[in-house]
């Protein structure tokens, strides 16, 4: 399978790293405006995941990684990207950018078979959480959103929780601050998302409770916000649930304990140990629900998750690769 990445941010350099040895796939072009020096250096030098493994360097318009070589494309829009060249099955559309079904079809146009959006995209694009509705996919799907980080988290917990019935929900996801927050004070139209990241416990509006609801039976039942927190990476999910029935704290954990060893092996896990958010740094898990944390108020339980949110998030984009790939053979 042939792949090319459409924006070198935060998760478009981890599916670099990741993706440039898997024998599963060919890491043919990345495409970003940024200098082409800038992204070498960006890709060799990490501050979360470390310096790159092996060699890493560049050879006219292309990076080599080891015997890999990957073309490296400066082009601002989709449309004048040489896919159909390249003969590339699957973009990965990284940018944030071409998130809505006109901006990536785009790359269809250019010659991509397939479109991989690394984000929640607009209504007009299917929305698949690997693990819970991936299995609707099939190839006359040209474009698929697989959610973000927080929908991964959160399709599987409220999914599960709801075999027992659920009243409403009130998720609050304390994150660490990314890129689309400022380093010092200064202005941005959702004020809070302009104070100083690193200073400062901030809320931010997130549209994971619309994303819920195209996903799960449970339209006006769930709230969401997120606290943006001094990390530099990993996420802690707070879900207070109101059940429809009373359940015990024994009876809530070895629910997701099953889970996590059986149907959803690989895509949750289940721990009893004393996390803290360090310690998931690089785990491939959309969740690791913290069975030490689990507290019960007759119908209202509360849950706690931890995920790494661009590693475990990337583990589920290679996934959606894997799946796609053995439709497309």
């Amino acid at each position: 399978m042939r792949i090319a990445i459409n924006g070198m941010g935060r998760i478009g350099r981890l599916l670099f790293r990741r993706l440039i040895n898997d024998p599963a796939f060919t890491l043919v072009a990345v495409n970003d405006i940024m200098e082409t020096e800038n992204l070498l250096y960006l890709l060799k030098y990490d501050s979360l995941y470390g310096k790159f493994q092996g060699d890493i360097s560049l050879s006219d318009n292309a990076i080599v990684a080891g015997d890999k070589k990957v073309i490296v494309l400066q082009h601002e829009y989709p449309s004048q990207l040489s896919w159909k060249d390249l003969d590339i099955d699957i973009v990965l559309e990284c940018s944030g950018k071409f998130t809505n079904k006109a901006g990536a079809s785009e790359h269809l146009k250019a010659g991509a078979k397939k479109v991989l959006l690394s984000t929640t995209g607009s209504p007009d694009i299917p929305l698949m959480i690997y693990g819970f509705n991936h299995h609707r996919l099939d190839n006359t799907i040209e474009i698929v959103s697989p959610g973000g980080c927080m929908t991964n988290c959160s399709t599987h917990i409220l999914y599960i929780l709801n075999s027992i019935g659920i009243e409403s929900a009130q998720i609050n996801i304390l994150h660490s601050y990314t890129s689309r927050q400022e380093l010092v004070d200064t202005a941005h139209k959702q004020f809070r998302r302009g104070r100083a990241a690193a200073e400062s416990i901030i809320p931010v509006e997130i549209d994971l409770a619309q994303s819920l609801e195209r996903l799960l039976p449970l339209q006006d039942k769930i709230a969401a916000v997120s606290v943006r927190v001094p990390v530099t990476n990993g996420a802690m999910a707070d879900f207070t649930v109101q059940l429809k029935e009373p359940a015990a704290k024994e009876e809530i954990n070895l629910l997701f304990k099953k889970a996590a060893e059986n149907e959803y092996k690989n895509i949750i896990a289940y721990s009893e140990d004393p996390l803290v958010s360090a310690d998931i740094k690089g785990d491939t898990h959309s969740c690791i629900i913290d069975g030490t944390l689990t507290s019960v108020a007759v119908k209202q339980v509360k849950i706690i998750a931890w995920f790494d949110n661009e590693y475990g998030y990337t583990s589920r984009i290679i996934d959606w690769l894997l799946y796609w790939k053995k439709l497309m053979s």
